[in-house]
């Protein structure tokens, strides 16, 4: 039997929501631009989903905006904040998804100053660092900053850093895709002007996500062409997909307590199993510490020998086991990833580090499974 630990790259959907899906595919094909019943139809099913994901973010229908996923979600709030509300300074970390790192290099040629804020071996930033930072001149700011980290699973205090940020009348946008379904948002409470979400995370279909624009956010259109999505993002919306993005948002947070009490559970025993059996393991940021980091996801160093720890991902493959060296987005490169090298003591960074992220689809029995097989590659 496969076991599927990679949660965090992709996490596969669930049954109501493939059912979701199918029934629009054959039901509700018209094109919801279209004035006839057809596209009628399809309209109003992308406006009942972009109620259904409002009214659980505690926000207004229209300030939610359908995108493919997570990365054009950060690329168009990140350049259209530049382009469209005179930001002059961005302030970020290293350590964020490279949707971001790499969104910042392009706009660091346009003359936008980047602040990086410095983190500390368990990928930690200073919120004293973030307030200097935010006063270090007059020029227009924004601050962005991942609520979770996709490869440690570090968790900020997203809450205190907006309350930072109103104070300093500076605009707030997070990359939210690792922390959507997982975590209760009040957007009301929580005062970011711009969030950014993929379905694909939470049992959701991949290639659509959303971006929260806070009303009279006074962004100017991203893809121009049809008056789509309030005319900032023109071209024919997926139906099918928005359903069932809005499905699975839907059963995420139906089923938040019980799932998460689940699933920490099992990352706990994970945890406690590697200690107690490949105890010169090391993990990576603070993925161990609970009150600091996601419930569903550890990175762990290996006490691995560099001469075999490239046979390592083909073991478990070879045993069934998915799990991840990193952020899924490296797959394939030869580069390693820009956060472990951040965070791995250099004393550990020959051995190989592993990331497994977890779903109320695993056991404890896959758990005892996966140490077992690693114990024997040891």
């Amino acid at each position: 039997m496969p076991i599927y630990f990679d949660n965090a790259a992709t996490s596969p959907l669930r049954k109501e929501v493939i059912e979701s899906i199918n029934e629009v595919l054959v039901e509700t094909y018209g094109n919801p631009s279209s004035n006839h019943s057809f596209g009628r139809k399809a309209k109003n099913l992308i406006e009942n989903s972009r109620k259904i994901i409002s009214s659980i973010l505690n926000v207004s229908p229209q300030e939610i905006i359908f995108t493919s996923g997570g990365t054009e979600s950060d690329n168009m709030l990140l350049r259209s904040a530049v382009e469209d509300l005179n930001i002059k300074t961005i302030i970020s970390t290293k350590i964020e998804h490279h949707a971001i790192l790499h969104a910042l290099d392009y706009l660091e040629k346009k003359n936008v100053s980047i602040v990086y804020l410095p983190v500390d071996k368990n990928g930690e930033f200073k919120y004293q660092d973030l307030e200097k930072a935010l006063s270090l001149d007059n020029s227009k700011k924004l601050v962005s900053l991942m609520h979770v980290n996709n490869e440690i699973g570090n968790k900020i205090d997203l809450e205190y850093i907006s309350k930072i940020c109103q104070s300093s009348e500076v605009l707030l946008h997070t990359d939210a895709v690792q922390s959507i379904g997982h975590y209760e948002v009040d957007l009301t409470k929580l005062k970011v002007d711009f969030l950014s979400a993929a379905a694909h995370k939470f049992h959701g279909p991949k290639g659509i996500g959303f971006s929260f624009v806070r009303k009279n956010s006074g962004l100017n259109p991203f893809i121009l062409g049809g008056s789509q999505e309030r005319g900032l993002r023109a071209g024919t919306e997926s139906v099918h997909n928005i359903v069932g993005m809005s499905k699975a948002l839907e059963l995420a947070y139906e089923n938040l307590e019980e799932e998460s009490k689940y699933i920490r559970n099992l990352k706990n025993y994970a945890i406690s199993k590697i200690n107690e059996f490949i105890p010169e393991s090391h993990f990576n940021g603070n993925c161990d510490k609970d009150e600091k980091s996601a419930y569903n996801l550890i990175n762990v160093n290996l006490p691995i020998s560099s001469e075999k720890k490239d046979l390592l991902d083909f073991q478990l493959d070879l045993k069934g086991i998915a799990c991840s060296k990193g952020s899924a987005c490296q797959s394939g490169s030869t580069k390693g990833s820009h956060v472990l090298d951040l965070v791995v003591p250099n004393e550990l960074k020959n051995r190989p580090s592993l990331r497994f992220s977890f779903s109320s689809f695993n056991s404890k029995d896959e758990i005892d499974f996966l140490i077992k097989t690693i114990r024997e590659f040891i």
